[in-house]
């Protein structure tokens, strides 16, 4: 699904999948593929929006739990594309992948990445990304944030009226609502979540926002 000229959305297919974001311009970036499972339905959903797996460059994840990252050797091997992490998520590794697949009794299903990210910026032609640091749902969460567009890729920090859960390792309540609120207070008008629909439209956004922090806050 088409969200702007060079932002699409491709929603989650089933449990362990999340949804999938993509960005285009050069670098052209894909955002969480989510499960392996569901990589040949992606495929075809993104040759729906006219877009090739031979057009990426980077994949990049908000975090590295199982349903957003498991994707992402099958995509790479599909795409020629380049697997990037962040510092944060090269450092918490073990809590985040490997705790989060003990948590659920489950092996961990580790990736290799071909570099890092600068642990500010994703920047090219067409493409000028905010990586802002949101723990709370896991300590490597990153939301990617475009200040020109007023676009923010928020993984599993904030959701369509829910937040991501806190009791998987290294999850602190606490953190995520700090973190909810720092992301409250930039110009959105894409909220794009890990899970669930996207929010659009400044107002939408806002009240969201104030939706989580009356009636989900408390329950953290």
């Amino acid at each position: 699904m088409k969200l702007t000229d060079n932002l699409h959305f491709f929603p989650e297919r089933g449990m362990l999948d999340c949804n999938t974001y993509v960005i285009k311009g050069k670098p052209t970036v894909i955002i969480d593929p989510g499960s392996a499972e569901f990589l040949p339905a992606l495929v075809e959903d993104l040759k729906g929006d006219d877009i090739q797996p031979t057009d990426f460059d980077i994949i990049v994840n908000t975090h590295l739990h199982g349903d957003h990252c498991w994707g992402n050797e099958a995509f790479r091997e599909v795409s020629g594309a380049r697997i990037l992490c962040h510092p944060l998520q090269k450092k918490f590794w073990d809590t985040t992948v490997v705790g989060a697949a003990n948590f659920f009794g489950m092996p961990a299903m580790a990736f290799s990445e071909d570099g890092l990210l600068d642990d500010k910026r994703l920047d090219g032609d067409g493409i000028e990304l905010e990586l802002i640091p949101s723990p709370g749902h896991s300590l490597d969460s990153i939301c990617f944030y475009n200040r020109k567009e007023k676009v923010l890729v928020c993984g599993d920090v904030i959701f369509c009226q829910n937040t991501g859960r806190v009791d998987l390792p290294g999850g602190s309540a606490d953190e995520l609502k700090q973190s909810i609120e720092r992301l409250a207070q930039l110009p959105i008008e894409y909220l794009l979540p890990g899970h669930m629909d996207v929010v659009t439209g400044a107002e939408e956004v806002r009240r969201n926002f104030e939706f989580v922090r009356e009636y989900v806050f408390k329950w953290l």
